[in-house]
């Protein structure tokens, strides 16, 4: 079986557009389904933040409104707690070598959006995991993560690759809506990646070799299951 490395961003608000902070972290679902699914394939997973810091989870994503119901967010504080002793010691990113892993799962929340697109030790793991041929997987605003492989001249690591993201269509209209500080669908066009798009609010997965892609929470299980049949490979 194979180690995987889960990037988890380490931060707690996210600047909005108006200069608010807003409260944010990893959200429940992303991280609960997605580890749940690769841990019970008999992977190991381990959770590596930046400075090593515990992750916040988003409250939002506790709400069983936003949860999907009262028993999947009880299902997702269960799974928290009970994983709470690898969460408040995760490693940090500047100490991993992506030598060690499998492969990189990225799940989402803002949290990415405020960390993990620009940290340097992330875009080191990112370039070194790719030239590797071995594989990255972030979904929801997980592939903001993607942002930070940016080489010593300046290239986009990802540029010309298929992903899919978080779309700007679900960000303004169940997201964080018009104070969103940036789009991480049009962050990564601009930047050169190929983002393709499926229905809002339904499960996603892109494909582009190494790089398995999740639109959205409901996209979670099934990026996970992707990259463990990839495993296989």
């Amino acid at each position: 079986m194979a180690k995987i490395l889960m990037v988890v961003s380490a931060a707690d608000s996210l600047t909005m557009k108006d200069g608010s902070e807003h409260p944010t972290g990893y959200w429940a679902e992303e991280l609960v389904a997605s580890h749940r699914e690769l841990r019970n394939a008999g992977h190991t997973v381990d959770i590596a933040t930046p400075g090593g810091v515990k992750p916040t989870v988003d409250q939002v994503s506790l709400d069983p409104g936003a949860a999907g119901s009262e028993e999947k967010a009880n299902d997702f504080r269960e799974y928290i707690a009970g994983i709470d002793d690898e969460l408040s010691a995760p490693l940090k990113l500047a100490d991993v070598s992506a030598a060690d892993y499998a492969a990189v799962v990225i799940p989402g929340g803002h949290g990415p959006m405020a960390d993990l697109f620009e940290d340097a030790d992330l875009g080191r793991i990112l370039i070194e995991t790719d030239q590797a041929g071995k594989f990255i997987a972030p979904f929801c605003h997980g592939p903001a993560a993607l942002l930070s492989a940016v080489d010593a001249d300046g290239k986009f690591r990802f540029e010309g690759r298929q992903v899919t993201v978080f779309t700007n269509e679900e960000e303004l209209g169940g997201g964080t809506g018009e104070n969103t500080p940036w789009l991480v669908e049009t962050a990564l066009r601009e930047k050169g990646a190929v983002v393709e798009v499926g229905p809002n609010w339904s499960s996603y997965v892109v494909r582009d070799g190494n790089l398995i892609s999740g639109q959205n929470p409901q996209s979670s299980e099934d990026v996970a299951k992707e990259v463990i049949g990839a495993l296989t490979e």
